[in-house]
């Protein structure tokens, strides 16, 4: 199955192999860019959709990672308290650049480089989630214990 997908879903596909999880990446027919459709394609709530957004800190440059529910709001004056500085919502260039994924597709494991992570408590509350898998249409099932291993993000209630 793995062989059939598009490259940045094989990618996640084999971080998450690597990460020693057996989830299995799914490339759907319709799109999962937004958490309403993710849920849709997946048979979910969106409660259960992990959206994962990359913050940028406004002194530091640095990319902050929060995944956080679909049905929540990020709270960005919570997460600036969380990293020590103001954050933004940064430009398409500046995540593609820090996770090597486009908006809409970014997953929550396996980019370019290791961004200190924050997981909203929210999640917690669902035995299955979904996650973006590379492309705005690929996505994967896992427990909020995984997404804790994968990540090794800090739980916060960040909405």
């Amino acid at each position: 199955m793995a062989d059939s997908l598009k490259t940045s879903a094989r990618r996640v596909q084999d971080a998450l192999l690597a990460a020693g999880l057996a989830c299995e990446v799914v490339e759907m027919p319709k799109t999962t860019r937004t958490a309403s459709e993710a849920a849709e394609a997946a048979g979910c709530r969106v409660g259960q959709i992990v959206k994962s957004l990359v913050f940028r800190g406004t002194r530091t440059g640095k990319p902050y990672l929060v995944v956080a529910s679909g049905a929540n709001r990020v709270n960005e004056k919570v997460l600036a308290g969380l990293v020590g500085e103001p954050v933004e919502m940064p430009d398409a260039d500046f995540v593609r650049e820090k996770t090597g994924f486009a908006i809409g597709g970014v997953p929550p494991l396996g980019h370019d480089e290791p961004l200190e992570t924050y997981i909203d408590q929210g999640l917690l509350e669902h035995e299955e989630i979904w996650a973006a898998a590379g492309t705005p249409n690929a996505i994967f099932k896992l427990t909020p214990a995984d997404l804790q291993a994968i990540t090794g993000g800090r739980v916060v209630k960040i909405s």
